[in-house]
């Protein structure tokens, strides 16, 4: 035995003595890896005393090892030979602080302190890491279970998802979790979404996209696999097709773009465009403004800006002879773009080519829209009254003395005129001649005159007393009136949007502008003319971009005719001129006019006036206060579709014809039998729901069986306003989309 181990010792003094005298391994260690039965305590001591690492064993670990190698290994190569054979006995390491490293079982080796591996040092072989992916396109969670089948779960290995940050949280050996990231990576795809722009010379971009679209649609009834069919969009600016796919979908979708991308077999190309809402004549109006700018920048054009000037005497005189009939031509000094107007069925007949067509479709279709449309409430508000109030005292003698006041009123002198005039005359005999032959007649009584009196008590206002005594007479005047006037007038239009329309409610009044006559009065004539009088609005509407505020270009007048005067006649007139903003269904105050007026007169006799009292008697006064609050306000109500306007219409109809109703249960006065005039039931079935056309049908049914729906209109009014108001609100989110 002793003889033996002195030749082992032999031995291994020879071999570490030719490792030593080896010239090129003389600067780096290598080990040989044979072992044979040997006990993994042993084995990892060894290895340990080889690296120079402190190694702690886990107690549980135990075996023994057969492993062999022809060649000598180096340090890194070393060490992953002995992560390799731990890890076919079921055994991991994990690395510490220090230069320590620890063997343990694999199970166990995923709770420990294993190292987070990144791109920059992923690990390699069987080291133990764990490994953060996040994910773009696929969820986490879905991911997770296939990715737990391809690791060694039972062992170190573990997959973990977490759904907030939509990432995989990877333990294991570091070149199973390679390959996991790797697979992962791989997996997290939306597809080859690679973009290609193909710019288009001739055809039409979304034509194209139609063609391409209609082809890969016809295809999809055959077993498609998803993601072979490309995404195509056409980009109207640039005139080009953009493609979306894998890289052989989108060669074949460009070479067909290609094929398709070629000049057209005829110099020209001619379509009808029919009008939905645009005026034809109007719209050839605008389209002549820029014909020529459109020739000038389309790519597939081929004249030059100096042909089509030479062309321009040519198509002008064309284009005017055509306009002789009920249609337009235009094209300006562009001999390629010929637009002509029919009237009868307000369409566009257009003559251009391909590229230049496509702007004009593209100007018609943001041109050819429904216009939103106003209404337009003017609320014209006016509130007076006025407060008068008088005493006058006169008195006079037949001698001729006495006061008169002219302010208040009929005089003293006029009402005593008067009644002396309105007397009777007595009896009264007239005779003629003398002596015998005198003749005498008797005249009957003679009635007074009562014109004079009438007269001067048609002046008098409110309450007077007189009184005659002898020779002295006086006359006694008051009055006190009270005025209050309230006027509403709510005029209203609907006009479309940016369209200037017009109301008037009066009359025309004739007045003379002038007259003439000769010297004999042989060709007189007055020249008369007509002014409108009443309530005017117009009003020139312009809804903002956003949809909810509207600028009102408004001219409001309120006039009528006070009386005549020693000229003519005189007008007295409210106008308003102004330019606001205003939201959909906001009132908004225009303008108003405050007035109050106090006017005081006092007649009197200078020192007997003044007297405390007594001073009544010698004076008269009146006291007059008026005062006129006018306020003009303005509301504006956008109706963008049928269903806005059909119940803004139905709310007045229905408003009207309650009033005609209620003067019907009324009656006309003095003549019962006579039946009032009523509007028609407002019907409109396009607008009303089909769940309140049942309630109707249920309502008619339950009358023909005496039974009817009392709660019926009522219902119906409520689902009526609900549909309305969420089909404006839809169209209000539309609108501003």
């Amino acid at each position: 035995m002793n003889n033996k181990k002195l030749g082992r010792k032999f031995l291994a003094s020879l071999l570490a003595g030719a490792v030593l005298m080896s010239p090129a391994l003389s600067w780096a260690a290598q080990y040989a890896a044979n072992f044979k039965g040997t006990d993994i305590q042993e084995f990892i001591n060894i290895v340990g005393k080889n690296l120079n690492k402190t190694i702690i064993v886990d107690p549980t670990v135990r075996g023994k090892i057969n492993v062999r190698s022809y060649d000598l290994l180096n340090d890194e190569q070393y060490y992953q030979f002995f992560l390799n054979v731990l890890q076919v006995y079921g055994y991991a390491v994990v690395k510490m602080d220090n230069n320590i490293i620890k063997v343990i079982k694999d199970k166990d080796a995923k709770t420990s302190n294993i190292r987070v591996a990144d791109d920059s040092k992923p690990g390699q072989g069987d080291e133990m890491v764990t490994r953060i992916v996040a994910l773009y396109n696929t969820q986490a969670k879905q991911l997770a279970p296939l990715l737990r089948q391809l690791n060694d779960n039972a062992g170190g290995g573990n997959v973990v998802n977490y759904d907030p940050s939509n990432v995989l949280m990877i333990s294991g050996r570091a070149a199973v979790v390679n390959k996991l990231v790797e697979i992962v990576r791989r997996v997290d795809k939306q597809g080859d979404t690679s973009v290609q722009v193909i710019p288009l010379n001739y055809a039409s971009a979304s034509e194209i996209v139609r063609i391409i679209e209609t082809l890969y649609r016809q295809n999809g009834s055959s077993a498609q696999l998803q993601g072979q069919a490309p995404k195509v969009v056409a980009d109207e600016r640039t005139n080009s097709v953009v493609v979306s796919g894998d890289e052989k979908t989108r060669m074949r979708v460009a070479n067909l773009v290609k094929k398709l991308d070629e000049e057209q077999a005829t110099t020209g190309n001619t379509r009808v465009r029919y009008l939905r809402y645009a005026k034809a004549e109007d719209l050839v109006e605008v389209l002549n403004g820029f014909a020529d700018k459109i020739s000038a920048n389309t790519p597939g054009a081929k004249k030059s800006t100096s042909a089509r000037s030479r062309n321009t005497s040519s198509s002008s005189r064309s284009s005017s002879s055509r306009t002789s009939n009920r249609s337009s031509s235009v094209g300006g000094g562009n001999s390629d773009i010929n637009i002509v107007a029919d009237t009868e069925t307000n369409s566009l007949v257009m003559t251009a080519q391909p590229a230049e067509m496509r702007t004009l479709n593209s100007v018609i279709d943001q041109l050819d829209i429904r216009r939103a449309q106003v209404l337009v409430q003017a609320i014209i508000v006016e509130i007076g009254e006025g407060d008068d109030v008088g005493l006058g005292f006169q008195w006079g003698t037949s001698a001729g003395g006495g006061t008169q006041f002219n302010n208040f009123g009929a005089s003293i002198g006029e009402i005593g005129a008067g009644v002396w005039a309105a007397k009777d005359q007595p009896a009264s005999q007239t005779c003629s001649g003398a002596g015998d032959t005198q003749n005498c007649t008797n005249n009957p009584d003679t009635p007074g005159d009562i014109s004079l009196l009438a007269s001067a008590l048609g002046k008098i206002n409110g309450a007077a007393w007189g009184v005659w005594t002898g020779d002295f007479g006086a006359l006694v005047q008051a009055i006190s009136s009270d005025t209050n006037s309230n006027v509403l007038s709510t005029p209203s239009i609907t006009t479309l949007d940016n369209q200037e329309a017009n109301f008037i409610v009066g009359d025309e009044v004739p007045v003379i502008t002038g007259s003439t006559a000769s010297s004999n009065n042989s060709n007189p004539f007055q020249t008369v003319e007509r002014k409108e009088v009443g309530v005017k609005l117009k009003v020139t509407p312009q809804i903002n971009q956003g949809g909810s505020a509207v600028k009102l270009t408004i001219e409001q007048e309120v006039s009528g005719v006070n009386g005549n005067t020693g000229v003519d006649i005189s007008f007295s007139t409210r106008r308003l001129t102004t330019t606001v903003l205003a939201n959909d269904g906001q009132v908004v105050v225009l303008g108003g006019l405050i007035t109050e007026n106090v006017q005081e007169s006092v007649q009197k006799v200078p020192l007997l006036g003044d007297i405390p009292f007594l001073g009544h008697l010698f004076k008269s006064s009146s006291s007059k206060k008026t005062k006129r609050n006018l306020m003009v306000f303005i509301k504006p109500t956008i109706v963008r579709d049928g269903m806005t306007m059909n119940g803004l219409t139905g709310r007045k109809y229905n408003y009207f014809r309650a009033l005609q109703i209620e003067q019907q249960d009324r009656g006309i006065n003095l003549m019962p039998n006579t039946e009032v005039p009523v509007l028609e039931e407002w019907k409109n079935q396009s607008v009303v729901p089909q769940e309140v056309q049942d309630i109707l049908q249920r309502h008619e049914e339950g009358k023909g069986l005496g039974t009817p729906m009392r709660k019926t209109d009522s219902t119906l009014k409520m689902l009526t306003e609900s549909k309305e108001k969420d089909q404006a609100e839809k169209a209000k989110q539309d609108e501003k989309k």
